[in-house]
C-alpha cells in the first residue's frame, strides 16, 4: 500500500522521514492541507491519504496527552452558519462542499482504521477538523456535544479528507493527544509525548 502522510509543520515531519511513505508538509489549516494533499495526489498514484500530527483531545474524549486518536471518521465542524446562539451545519442550510451532490464535510475514512485502533488500543471515533483552535472550556464542551465521541481538535485532516475523495482514494487521520481542548495552557502541553504517540500509529499502519 503506498500512503501519503501530510502535516502541518515540520516538526510533526520531522520525527517521520525513515517511514516507508512519502511525508509532506502542508502548512497550517485545512485549506493549506487540501491544496498540498491535491497537489501530491496529482504527481504520484497513492492507495491511501494520511493527515497526521498532534491534536487536542476533546472534554469526555477520556484522552490524555501522550494517547492516540485514529479517526471513525473525519468532520469539517466549523463549516456552516451561526443563527443567533445556533450553530446550523451545511446540511440544516441545504448546502454542500461537492458541486454535484449532497456532502456536509463529514468525511468517511478507510475501511481498516477500526482494526489498527484496536490493534494499537488506541481510541477510535470522529476527529473534528476546525480553521480556529478552540480556546475555552465552555467552546470545548459545546463542539463535544455537537459531535457526540469527538476524539480530537486538528486543523488539517477535513482538507486532506477533502482532496483524497475527489481523487477517488481513502483518507484517514491520526492524531497524537498533545493537551486538552480549552484554555491554552503552554505549560501543560506535551508536544514530544504527541509527537511520539502518532509515529506509533504511522508505524503500526506502515509496518504492521
Amino acid at each position: 500500500m503506498r500512503v501519503l502522510i501530510v502535516v502541518a509543520t515540520a516538526v510533526e515531519a520531522e520525527g517521520l522521514r525513515d517511514l516507508p511513505a512519502d511525508v509532506v508538509v502542508s502548512g497550517v489549516g485545512p485549506v493549506a492541507a487540501a491544496l498540498v494533499t491535491a497537489s501530491a495526489l496529482g504527481r504520484q498514484r497513492y492507495d491511501l491519504a494520511v493527515s497526521a500530527g498532534i491534536g487536542g483531545a476533546y472534554p469526555g474524549s477520556g484522552l490524555e496527552p501522550g494517547d492516540l486518536a485514529v479517526s471513525s471518521r473525519i468532520v469539517q465542524a466549523d463549516l456552516g452558519a451561526w443563527d443567533g446562539s445556533a450553530f446550523l451545519g451545511l446540511d440544516a442550510l441545504g448546502l454542500s462542499v461537492l458541486p454535484g451532490e449532497a456532502h456536509a464535510g463529514v468525511f468517511e475514512v478507510w475501511d481498516g482504521a477500526e482494526a489498527l485502533a484496536a490493534r494499537l488500543g488506541a481510541a477510535y471515533g470522529p476527529t473534528l477538523t476546525l480553521g480556529t483552535v478552540t480556546g475555552s472550556r465552555g467552546g470545548a464542551q459545546a463542539w463535544a456535544a455537537r459531535h457526540p465521541g469527538a476524539l480530537t481538535e486538528g486543523m488539517e485532516g477535513a482538507g486532506v479528507a477533502h482532496a483524497a475523495l475527489l481523487a477517488g482514494l481513502p483518507a484517514l487521520e491520526v492524531r497524537g493527544v498533545s493537551n486538552p481542548v480549552g484554555p491554552r495552557d503552554r505549560a501543560a502541553w506535551r508536544i514530544p509525548e504527541a509527537l511520539a504517540a502518532a509515529r506509533r500509529g504511522l508505524e503500526a499502519l506502515l509496518l504492521g
